[in-house]
């Protein structure tokens, strides 16, 4: 019974790594759109955020079975729980790929990042997505060195962001308030994407080590 259990749970982490994919090939395609105002690539972005959600939903419902069916032990419970909080983590991921494919898609058929910025959301694109398949390797092989490298990508991409205000607010700016909005929601929906895979990957030291990084207070389980 106890091992019909444990396989049910790995099956749930199997997919949550799967899940961790599906997002990063979307933060992927949402960056493509929107630096090659790619309208295709946007809607089909958009498209596949009603799958996420869904696969979150799955996720949760079978996460929450396990719950209630036995009582998991200490490094179960640890497991369950960081689960119903990843999996939400993800999807929100997958919303904020959506959020920038939309972006890409109102100001198709021009690019909404200007051509001063275009490196910096290359490189912040770059380092969003492969935090989430970082996130998402971390799980599969429990490893903890990677999970703890996440934060340095982290403040990476806060020093991306730093720098898109430093462009905007110079005096050199030349293109309007229009571009300044947009930039300013892009650069948030990127930095969101690093905060929740960061987020992942301290769940993911819990999960293994069952001691809380450093520096963080979270509640107990």
């Amino acid at each position: 019974m106890r091992d019909s259990y444990r396989e049910q749970l790995d099956d749930v982490l199997a997919d949550l790594v799967h899940m961790a994919q599906v997002v990063s090939s979307a933060v992927r395609s949402a960056t493509t759109a929107l630096l090659e105002a790619d309208i295709h690539l946007a809607e089909q972005v958009i498209s596949e955020d009603e799958l996420i959600d869904a696969k979150q939903a799955e996720i949760e419902g079978r996460a929450f079975s396990l719950l209630a069916r036995q009582a998991p032990v200490a490094g179960e419970l640890r497991t369950i729980v960081a689960t119903l909080r990843m999996v939400t983590e993800l999807e929100r991921m997958g919303d904020l790929a959506a959020h920038i494919a939309k972006i890409a898609r109102l100001r198709y058929p021009e690019t909404a990042v200007p051509e001063t910025l275009r490196p910096n959301f290359v490189r912040m694109g770059d380092v969003a997505e492969k935090m989430v398949i970082t996130a998402g390797q971390t799980l599969n092989d429990r490893n903890i060195q990677s999970a703890q490298e996440l934060r340095a990508r982290d403040e990476e991409m806060d020093e991306l962001r730093r720098t898109q205000f430093r462009v905007m607010l110079s005096d050199d700016w030349a293109y309007g308030v229009e571009a300044a909005v947009d930039v300013a929601l892009l650069g948030r929906y990127y930095e969101r994407i690093a905060d929740h895979a960061a987020s992942m990957g301290r769940r993911i030291i819990y999960v293994v080590t069952g001691q809380l990084p450093e520096d963080e207070i979270w509640p107990q389980p």
